[in-house]
């Protein structure tokens, strides 16, 4: 099984950075194996993709929006999935959602939520301007 756990939200300045991490409980093994996914929802708005990686961790999908600024990338030996997002804006406010997708290719990352199997509780992410 895999039970993603998301990590590092706060409240910060626009402008500045932060780092989320995304942890599963389950196998080291099962969770390598997925691609993952960060996912948003602000107040009154659909959840929206933000970034996916494979499970090789050597391909990753943006959304336009965060381009530039927000990185993903993964640890297999640590089971853990990373968000880092720079100079964050207000509109990046919001509830993030790791998720996981079992079976996927090697090259293949999620940009639809549909695709996601395992989905974390979120994590609250503010930006003040």
């Amino acid at each position: 099984q895999v039970h993603p756990v998301e990590f590092g939200g706060g409240l910060v300045q626009a402008g500045e950075s932060l780092g989320l991490a995304c942890i599963s409980s389950g196998r080291t093994s099962t969770f390598s194996s997925c691609a993952v996914g960060w996912f948003r929802q602000a107040p009154g708005k659909e959840r929206e993709i933000v970034a996916a990686i494979s499970w090789s961790g050597g391909f990753t999908g943006y959304v336009d929006s965060v381009k530039g600024r927000f990185t993903i990338s993964r640890d297999n030996a640590k089971n853990t999935v990373y968000l880092q997002m720079n100079n964050l804006r207000s509109e990046d406010t919001g509830v993030y959602y790791c998720a996981a997708a079992r079976g996927r290719p090697y090259n293949d990352y999620p940009m639809k939520g549909v695709d996601y199997e395992y989905w974390g509780q979120g994590t609250q992410v503010t930006v003040s301007s």
